[in-house]
């Protein structure tokens, strides 16, 4: 007897299955390529050299990249887009206290969990930004004009001191990236071979109560 798929859940699930496969695959060429531009740098990395590091035929990167630009590109996006969303808290939150500590920890689990993106992106930035799409670089620039606006309002309503909010800024990007980009080196000096949950946590408490207690942040 004929089978007859009348809900047409045959079909439904090879597509689904395909759709897992094909975000199992872009998800694998994208780590294997955040490491290999990290180390080696745009320039120096070619589509070969991703597909060797990944385990699979240079096509199958092709089919789901077609350019080395578009990987690159998915490679930042895979951090800039949790850059972006962020400072959600800086932006939505009126409690200063709450709004910084909830930003750095982020920003710290971006550098733990999406440490050779975070290097990509820290080198495209020291590089002029000359790969960077123009529409992450006006988002990011954006995001930066909203957070200074809103330490220098905390200051005006005295829930901050009258510190220079570029610098402070600076200062979290700076204290919070470094985990990613140094990572080798604090490693070696806490000699460890990879830093655990508890060092990331220790490390959001300490930069988290320097700058409240540095700045003269309260709620």
């Amino acid at each position: 007897m004929k089978h007859v798929d009348y809900y047409g859940l045959g079909n439904s699930c090879k597509g689904r299955s395909m759709s897992r496969i094909r975000q199992k695959n872009q998800d694998l060429i994208i780590e294997v390529a955040s490491e290999q531009f990290a180390t080696h740098g745009y320039a120096a990395t070619k589509m070969v050299d991703i597909a060797k590091a990944a385990d699979i035929p240079k096509p199958n990167v092709f089919y789901y990249f077609s350019s080395k630009d578009k990987l690159y590109n998915a490679v930042l996006e895979t951090v800039t887009q949790p850059l972006l969303e962020a400072s959600k808290p800086i932006e939505e939150l009126d409690d200063p206290v709450e709004a910084l500590t909830q930003y750095i920890q982020t920003k710290l689990t971006i550098s733990r969990d999406h440490p050779f993106a975070s290097k990509v992106f820290a080198n495209e930035v020291m590089s002029g930004g000359k790969v960077l799409p123009k529409e992450i670089g006006d988002e990011l620039f954006n995001q930066s004009q909203m957070i200074i606006d809103k330490f220098s309002t905390w200051s005006a309503k005295g829930l901050m001191d009258n510190v220079p909010a570029h610098h402070l800024m600076f200062t979290i990007w700076a204290a919070t990236q470094t985990y990613a980009d140094f990572g080798w080196q604090i490693c070696s000096v806490m000699k460890k071979e990879h830093l655990d949950e508890q060092d990331y946590e220790e490390a959001a408490n300490f930069i988290t109560q320097l700058v409240i207690k540095g700045c003269g942040v309260n709620s």
